[in-house]
């Protein structure tokens, strides 16, 4: 037998003896707690108790589960009172019966440890002098052991997450707290922008955090990315990220994922949670969660950073909210817009926006006023100017008809169909004996730090480039670039050369490809 009580009624221990008695135990221990009329030197008038019920008989009954496995106990109970105790009531009472008395012993110190330690209930001291205000009964057990979970934590014993700060908001309060430790959330990006995010959330108590980044830590991803530490390169970022976070709380359930999300994994990987937050630095993959989570009924933050410049966009069609499609119907290309390695970036500047997306997630979490809502928050830290775009819900998202999310066979089958957008080429020699007409897409101080030799090329920047082949021609005056040519286009990693490529076609462009992998792939040698 095992059963947990939360009740607002005095215990009786001599009726809940009885429910334990079991001619087979010769062993019975028993815990009682007891309001008391003097605390830390100052006198008690009353105590009373608040806990979330729901979550508190769940994890209770859990506890006792774990007590009767672990120690090989037979029966165990807890009741725990709630509402108004005077001095000398009892607010706590815990029974097991066991075959041997150690096991009794050790099983009864286990669960009102861990009572304490993980349940939703708060208490507030009344004084002479005034009251303590709500306080987690966690601080009640700073001698006792640290709970299962929170092994790993053993260098600090007794030192138990503390959220008396928020909790003494009135928009958070004891159930608030309650919700956070309730809440699952997934973090897609564990960088510039999921650093700040995740660190919040930890540190306000949300039950369950997912972290998904394929990544590995970079010497260069640091003055950015506060989490992590020069020794750390290397290693991913996503295991990392949920080992420090362990240490910043402990009760924190953490579920690190180092994978790239796509469109294979990304539903599974969503599902399980009821809130995604964006801090990826690639259109692909903010379009592809923002399709995900509107087929899901899930609410995503987007969040996008260029230089000095950011934005913030709630997505939420459980409220039949706009989504990303409404504003951009296509997917932007990634490399048409610089990432934080290619256009710079002060660390600063993501921070700030994974700040607010944080403090967006916390607010629909909690359900307190001011969320965004179809609109984009934009900041420009140059000049500390923010506005706020309207952003309404276009006409043809009705029933999600914006969201484009083709089987996987028609995708396949589309990629077969269509041409190679990229050449691997040892030199560009190469593809100058194929007809190509070679173009650098790089900025020109690139070309000039680091120049292709033994080939001409042509030097248009890639925003340059897109804007010669913008709107129709002028009448009478040649085309800056011939539709018909062959056209290779370079750059440091291929990614912008790529962007280009899809850009081009889209126009009109049937012979453009891009170099893969870019000028640091050829044999060619090239200067520094």
């Amino acid at each position: 037998m095992r059963s947990f009580l939360l009740t607002p009624d005095p215990i009786d221990p001599s009726a809940l003896r009885r429910e334990l008695a079991d001619h087979g135990c010769g062993g019975y221990a028993t815990f009682e707690g007891w309001v008391r009329d003097h605390n830390e030197g100052r006198s008690v008038r009353r105590l009373e108790y608040e806990a979330f019920e729901p979550l508190a008989i769940k994890e209770g009954e859990r506890i006792l589960a774990e007590a009767l496995e672990r120690f090989g106990v037979e029966h165990g109970a807890c009741i725990h009172r709630t509402g108004d105790l005077a001095v000398g009531d009892m607010a706590v009472w815990v029974g097991v019966s066991a075959r041997h008395r150690n096991e009794a012993f050790l099983a009864c110190r286990y669960i009102i440890d861990e009572v304490k330690h993980r349940l939703p209930i708060w208490k507030k001291e009344h004084y002479e002098s005034g009251d303590s205000g709500w306080v987690n009964c966690e601080r009640c057990a700073a001698e006792a052991a640290l709970p299962a979970h929170a092994a790993h934590a053993a260098h600090a014993p007794g030192l138990v997450p503390d959220y008396s700060r928020q909790i003494a908001l009135k928009e958070v309060g004891a159930a608030g707290q309650a919700r956070l430790r309730a809440s699952k959330v997934l973090v897609v990006g564990a960088g510039g922008l999921g650093v700040p995010v995740l660190s919040y959330l930890a540190g306000a108590g949300v039950g369950e955090l997912g972290i998904v980044d394929g990544d590995r830590v970079e010497p260069s991803n640091l003055h950015r990315q506060t989490l992590y530490a020069l020794a750390d390169a290397g290693l991913p970022k996503a295991t990392l990220a949920a080992e420090r976070l362990r240490a910043l709380n402990p009760e924190v359930e953490l579920h690190p994922h180092s994978v790239r999300l796509d469109a294979a994994n990304g539903a599974a990987l969503i599902e399980p949670y009821q809130l995604v937050i964006d801090c990826t630095d690639n259109f692909t993959t903010k379009f592809l969660l923002n399709d995900l989570c509107v087929a899901l009924g899930r609410p995503v933050i987007l969040s996008s950073v260029y230089q000095f410049e950011g934005q913030l966009q709630v997505v939420r069609p459980d409220r039949s909210g706009a989504c990303l499609r409404c504003i951009w119907p296509e997917a932007t290309r990634d490399g048409l817009v610089g990432n934080c390695a290619e256009a710079g970036v002060l660390g600063p500047v993501p921070g700030v926006l994974g700040s607010l997306q944080a403090l967006e997630a916390l607010r629909i979490l909690l359900d307190l006023p001011g969320q965004l809502g179809d609109e984009l928050l934009v900041l420009d830290l140059t000049s500390f100017s923010v506005s706020r775009v309207r952003a309404p819900r276009a006409m043809a998202c009705r029933g999600h008809a914006c969201v484009r999310l083709a089987p996987a066979a028609a995708h396949a089958t589309r990629e077969a169909a269509s041409p190679p957008e990229e050449l691997r080429l040892r030199d560009l020699a190469e593809a100058l004996r194929q007809g190509f007409s070679v173009i650098d897409v790089r900025e020109p101080h690139e070309v000039e730090a680091r120049p292709v030799r033994g080939v001409r090329a042509r030097n248009i920047p890639l925003h340059a480039l897109l804007a010669m082949v913008a709107g129709p021609p002028t009448p009478g005056a040649a085309p800056a670039l011939d539709p018909s040519a062959k056209y290779l286009l370079v750059c440091a990693s291929g990614k912008r050369s790529l962007a280009g490529v899809r850009e081009l076609r889209a126009r009109g462009f049937e012979s453009v490809y891009s170099l893969a992998g870019g000028v640091t792939t050829l044999d060619t040698p090239v200067s520094a």
